[in-house]
Parts: C-alpha cells; structure tokens; sequence
C-alpha cells in the first residue's frame, strides 16, 4: 500500500517547528529594521550608538544572517523527517 508523504506535520519533531518559528521571527523583524530603524529605541529605550544607526545596520544583518540559517536548519530537519 501507498504512504501517504502529505500529511507529515504530525510526525515532524518539536526541533522543527522552533527553527521555523525562529526563522520567521528573524525575518519579520529583519523587514521591520529595514522599514523603519528606530522599532529597537521605541521599544525599548535603548540607544547604543547614539542614533547614527550603526546597531539597527548591525541588527539588520544579524537578523538576516539568523533566518537564513534556521530557515536552511528547519528545512535540513523536514526533508530528514520526509526521507524516515
């Protein structure tokens, strides 16, 4: 009989779903940093580099460089999971 590759959200390990979740979060807010900068300052009143914009250029890049990686993580764990 045929298995049914489909639906395979029900055997996918806890480990996926935190990458995926990670990697989303990193890429929302590395398009917020892109949109507007000062989302860091409003939220929470921390300044580090004096408003010249040399954190949220450090941020953006951190942040793209964190979805990349737990998007390719995640994606690593689904087809590990296809393939079982």
């Amino acid at each position: 009989m045929r298995e049914d590759k489909g639906n395979n959200s029900r055997n996918l390990p806890l480990r996926f779903w935190m990458q995926s979740a990670l990697a989303a979060l990193s890429a929302v807010l590395f398009v917020l940093t892109l949109i507007t900068r000062e989302w860091v300052e409003a939220l929470t009143g921390f300044e580090p580099d004096n408003g010249n914009g040399t954190f949220e250029f450090a941020l953006a890049i951190a942040l793209f460089a964190l979805s990349v990686l737990t998007g390719t993580t995640a994606t690593r764990t689904y087809r590990r999971v296809a393939v079982s």
